[in-house]
């Protein structure tokens, strides 16, 4: 039986996004379609006739039919959910805790907290990392939670620029990924460097704010890249740095390895699992203390002035690059999750 896949429209490129395309392509190429399910909203704060769309979509799909749905959608409006939580196998897919966003009012956190309980405990759920499939079971008292991992797709090895000083972010500009703590450590920096930050740009006060900074400091802000000029951006850089304050997995991490290209990263959430370590013990890449400039910045100079650590990243990364799960692994995972929850 086809299984309903429920998402927000991809109006812009995220992680989010790249995840629910790539695992819907994949579970076809395996043999298990999926029926892609768009419901437009402000998801997760909807209005009423967004949860009303949703529900419409929920009630057309036959009893005892399998629903996969992105917790973007499904987390922040249990009363949509309950009415279909008996009838159908629902599975909620959270790329990232509601109240994880940074920067939310804490009641309005707490809210989002509390509906997101309410969706999990009536429902499958799946994240995207071992960490945050632990962290929903004990933050929610879920008693099972599965994790699929990104998969990540071959790539070439990236030739860099010179080895050194071409810096890469790949991020929303968001107060979730931290470019402000990022340009607070480049303007620490003393050496060399060039810095390219790629992803949406906002037109919130975060953005201005980090436009304005970037602009005093030479970096470039390129806005949302894909296809061949994001394969350019990755090809060029030396270094892959993202200094996020939260993280369910860190996709970047992993597209920067499956080129042999170095990350340094804030440790947070599952990044440490995304960076692994190759078969011989081997970090391919620094993790620094979150939301502490200071400490990036200290990172940032001991990669441009070490030469002997940089070779030593750069091995590691390119040996860790062929061990990378793809898309195929992840679907595979993903099938047993469905077929142990029901969604047959």
């Amino acid at each position: 039986m086809t299984v309903a896949f429920v998402v927000p429209p991809a109006v812009v490129p995220s992680g989010g996004n790249t995840y629910d395309a790539r695992i819907a392509a994949a579970l076809g190429a395996l043999g298990r379609p999926v029926r892609r399910v768009e419901v437009p909203g402000s998801w997760p704060r909807p209005t009423a006739a967004d949860r009303d769309r949703l529900s419409r979509e929920l009630a057309r799909l036959p009893d005892g039919s399998g629903a996969l749905v992105d917790g973007l959608v499904a987390c922040g409006v249990p009363e949509v959910v309950e009415p279909h939580a008996d009838r159908l196998r629902i599975v909620v897919l959270v790329h990232l805790p509601l109240a994880d966003e940074t920067g939310l009012p804490p009641d309005e956190a707490a809210a989002l907290d509390a509906r997101e309980r309410a969706v999990l405990g009536m429902t499958g759920v799946v994240a995207t990392s071992g960490w945050a499939a632990r962290r929903l079971a004990d933050h929610h008292g879920l008693a099972r939670v599965h994790h699929v991992a990104p998969g990540t797709d071959p790539a070439p090895l990236a030739p860099g620029t010179d080895g050194v000083s071409r810096l890469l972010c790949v991020a929303s500009v968001t107060p979730r990924k931290g470019h402000d703590l990022l340009l607070e450590a480049l303007a620490r920096l003393d050496g060399p460097w060039e810095c390219v930050c790629v992803g949406p740009i906002g037109r919130d006060a975060h953005a201005e704010h980090v436009r304005a900074r970037a602009g005093a400091l030479g970096v470039r802000l390129t806005g949302a890249l894909t296809g061949a000029a994001l394969e350019s951006a990755y090809s060029a850089a030396d270094l892959v740095v993202l200094p996020s304050r939260a993280e369910t997995f860190g996709m970047a991490v992993t597209e920067a390895l499956a080129r042999g290209v170095p990350v340094v990263a804030a440790r947070v959430g599952g990044v440490p699992e995304a960076l692994g370590r190759d078969a011989g013990g081997g970090r391919p890449g620094l993790l620094v203390a979150p939301e502490d400039a200071v400490a990036l910045a200290a990172s940032l100079r001991l990669w441009l002035a070490d030469r002997d650590l940089r070779e030593r990243l750069r091995t590691s990364a390119r040996r860790r690059r062929s061990e990378l799960a793809g898309w195929k692994q992840a679907a595979r995972a993903m099938c047993a999750v469905l077929d142990q929850e029901g969604c047959r």
